[in-house]
Formats: structure tokens, C-alpha cells, sequence
């Protein structure tokens, strides 16, 4: 019987003698998939999470914590964990990105009870509830940007001095991204994941939640691979959320030009991971919808790079991978 067949059966079960519809309600990157149980007069949210491939207990572990911290998330209706069903309250489908699109001049007021949740989150942070943002998951992230955006999609030979100059890149970031005070992350804290709602936003997709860089869902939110807002109202927006940080006492740096500079930082780092996982969900899973935001991430990298001399090799590297767009012909000597 076929999964989607099964989960009809199993929310059946929970419901006996009621009607309902089932309809897609979104998909992400995972093998995740989300559908909208439609009764005469509610609807719910199934998550389909095939067991094997995905594991529904982060989900839930990490709705708990951030519940508990007062943000709004979708309630557990029912769950299989054996089969990987869960029955979720619907926060709608409102994300932030519609409504942004919808109503650019929404944006202050949306962002504002944005970072207000992200705080909240933050403050209840402990140490040893979620997986460590460690060295390791940051280089596996790092390094898919040579395996899968430059090696795969942009077709750029990899030699020894490249992999040398990026592997120095990497270091320093990833020295950075330790360094910083440490708190509950989101990890895709961005406009497809906040749900219009009230209370205001509905936090969603939060299972790969994970104890690591304070500025990381910060660069999520603000330097988003699907929307982008001018650099004078970001900095605008993060100096108001470091302002309400700082009197919610959270660990964050008493010089703001330092801090600015690990969300720069912590940036780089992730817009590299994205344009690796965008290019690995077309290559590896014919998921074409993300190539579109390529240029967006791409423009954030490039222009965060130019910012810093000791980011030069990988901005360097990036003006070639324009000169080759172009059609250039060039020579690769570093």
C-alpha cells in the first residue's frame, strides 16, 4: 500500500466517522511531505515522514523546548512514530513570504515579531539538549560547496592550491563560528518558515535544531536565500535585534561593529552550505525550484567577501566563477 494511502488510512483511524480531504499542503528539501486534512469544520496538518530516511523524534523534542519558551508552534495532535505520521494543528498557510510579496510595507512589523521569537527561543537555550553545532557538522556544510557547486554545477576543477586556499577560508570560519556565544538554533529561521499567524509568527520546520552560534538564525532571517531586503534596513534591523538582546541579557558581544562582523561571518558560512545544497537537490534529486535562488545567496557571499581580507582567496574565486559565466576565457593560477 502506498505511503500516501496509509497515511489516509491512519488519520481515518483517529477521527472515526468523520469526513475529510486530504490535499498537498507544502514539501521541503527532505523526503518530508506535508498534506491539509480539510474536515467540515477544521483542518489539520499531516506529516508524512518516511521512517529511514527521516525521524520524527527531533520534531517533536524540539516543539517541546520551544513551546516551552512560549513560541507558537504546531500542537501534536496524534502520532505513529513506527510509521512516521504525525497530526499537527494547522497555523495556516500564510508564510512570511506570501505575505511579504503580498505587502512589502508588512515587513517592519513582521520582522520585528520575528526576532522577538528568535529571542525568546535564545533565552531558554541550556547546553546538552540539542546537538552542538560542532567543527565537524560546520565543515560537512562547508564542504559542500566545492563538492557540489563548484565541482558539480559550475564545473570547476578542483586542484590542490584551490582546495588549499578554500580549506583556509574554512578554517577561519569555522574558528569564528566556535567562538561566539551559543544558543538554541533554528537553523533555517527564514521567511518559508514563518507562518503569518497569531500569536505572530508560527515557527515551523524546526527538527534539525541544533546548540550553536547566536548570530546563525539572525543570517537566516535577514540575509534570506528567498527574499531580500536593501543592506541599510538589514543593518537597521540587526542593530534593533541586537539592541533587545542585549536588555533580554542574552550572550551577545557589548561592541556592536564586533558583532556585525561574526553575522557577516556566520553568513558566509551558511550562503556557502545553501549554494551546495541547492546545487546537490538539482544534480543528485532533480529538484529544480531552488536554482532560481542562487543569484540571491550568490550576491550575498560575494558582497559580504569583499568586505574582508581574509575572505580575498574565496572572493577571488567567486570573480572567476563570474569570468567564466561571462565567457571569459581565463587561466586559474591560484
Amino acid at each position: 500500500m502506498e505511503r500516501l494511502q496509509l497515511l489516509e488510512n491512519w488519520i481515518g483511524k483517529q477521527f472515526p466517522g468523520e469526513s475529510f480531504a486530504l490535499s498537498p499542503a507544502s514539501a521541503d528539501a527532505s523526503f518530508r511531505r506535508y498534506f491539509r486534512a480539510t474536515f467540515p469544520h477544521r483542518t489539520l496538518i499531516a506529516m508524512d515522514a518516511p521512517p529511514g530516511q527521516e525521524d520524527c523524534i527531533p520534531f517533536l523534542k524540539v516543539a517541546g523546548l520551544f513551546a516551552a519558551a512560549g513560541v507558537h508552534v504546531p500542537t501534536v495532535v496524534a502520532q505513529d512514530l513506527a510509521r512516521g505520521f504525525l497530526l499537527l494543528s494547522d497555523l495556516g498557510d500564510t508564510t512570511y513570504l506570501r505575505a511579504l510579496d503580498e505587502d512589502p510595507g508588512s515587513a517592519d512589523r513582521l520582522y520585528r515579531d520575528a526576532w522577538t521569537t528568535l529571542i525568546d527561543i535564545q533565552r531558554a537555550s541550556r547546553p546538552g539538549v540539542l546537538p552542538a553545532y560542532d567543527e565537524a557538522l560546520l565543515r560537512r556544510e562547508l564542504n559542500l560547496f566545492p563538492q557540489w557547486y563548484l565541482a558539480q554545477h559550475r564545473r570547476m576543477p578542483l586542484d590542490a592550491a584551490r582546495n588549499a586556499g578554500l580549506e583556509a577560508v574554512f578554517d577561519r570560519l569555522v574558528r569564528n563560528a566556535l567562538a561566539q556565544p551559543c544558543v538554541f538554533v533554528h537553523r533555517d529561521y527564514h521567511a518559508r518558515n514563518l507562518m503569518v499567524s497569531a500569536p505572530n509568527p508560527g515557527v515551523i520546520d524546526f527538527q534539525d535544531a541544533v546548540y550553536g552560534p547566536v548570530t546563525y538564525d539572525l543570517v537566516s532571517l535577514f540575509r534570506d536565500a528567498y527574499v531580500r531586503w536593501d543592506e541599510e534596513r538589514v543593518l537597521d534591523w540587526v542593530v534593533r535585534y541586537w539592541e533587545s538582546a542585549r536588555r533580554a541579557q542574552l550572550p551577545v558581544t557589548a561592541d556592536f561593529a564586533e558583532f556585525y562582523r561574526d553575522f557577516e561571518w556566520m553568513g558566509v558560512q551558511r550562503h556557502l552550505k545553501v549554494l551546495g545544497i541547492f546545487a546537490r537537490l538539482w544534480h543528485r534529486d532533480a529538484k529544480a525550484g531552488y536554482l532560481e535562488d542562487m543569484p540571491r545567496v550568490m550576491r550575498y557571499l560575494r558582497q559580504a567577501c569583499a568586505r574582508y581580507r581574509e575572505l580575498d582567496f574565496l572572493h577571488a574565486l567567486l570573480e572567476k566563477l563570474d569570468e567564466v559565466s561571462s565567457g571569459t576565457r581565463i587561466g586559474y593560477t591560484f
